[in-house]
């Protein structure tokens, strides 16, 4: 619900693991609102959303979050830190992780990996965020908007980023106004309601 309006209703769908769902339909269809219901940040108004890992079902939104990776609109950087510094606490946070330069130079980041982050491009940021999800170790992956303000080597990695994710196992959920080349399935959301 946004406000007293149903943004979907009798949504059901499944993404099994090594696949990606690509969540498709115009401005104010709702897609972020699905990514946020599926990584726990909003409680559905009905329903449920369960995730299936290590035999259990998990439904609770806080312990769901706990497998998910988030990739949205805002970058989730701290501007006076430097790149290097923005991904040394995240490496920690996921399980004290040390591969922060490598992700760095798969970014494209290695000679601005000492510049305040508030010093970057709109697609450096976008570039260090995807850095960041690569080092986050989790298994589900919801993506809002990847491609935005990346210019076409830019849109390379997140294709080959979502496509190694899965082919090593992860789910990845892709709300995109872009066509992914990564084999996937479609979720079409109609007009807001």
């Amino acid at each position: 619900m946004r406000g007293s309006r149903a943004l979907f209703r009798d949504l059901n769908f499944r993404v099994e693991a090594g696949r990606a769902l690509v969540v498709e339909g115009p401005n104010g269809a709702g897609k972020t609102s699905l990514l946020r219901l599926i990584a726990g940040l909003l409680a559905p108004f009905g329903g449920k959303v369960v995730l299936r890992a290590n035999g259990a079902e998990i439904t609770e939104g806080e312990e769901r979050g706990k497998f998910a990776g988030w990739f949205g609109h805002q970058d989730g950087l701290k501007s006076q830190l430097t790149a290097r510094e923005n991904l040394s606490f995240f490496a920690q946070l996921y399980s004290g992780r040390s591969d922060v330069d490598a992700a760095l130079q798969w970014a494209g980041l290695s000679r601005a990996a000492d510049f305040p982050v508030q010093y970057l491009s709109a697609g450096q940021k976008k570039r260090l965020a995807l850095a960041r999800l690569k080092l986050s170790g989790r298994p589900l992956w919801l993506l809002d908007e990847p491609f935005a303000a990346l210019d076409i080597c830019g849109k390379k990695l997140v294709e080959d980023l979502i496509s190694t994710h899965c082919t090593s196992g992860g789910i990845a959920v892709v709300a995109t106004h872009e066509t992914l080349l990564t084999d996937s399935s479609k979720l079409s959301l109609g007009q807001s309601q």
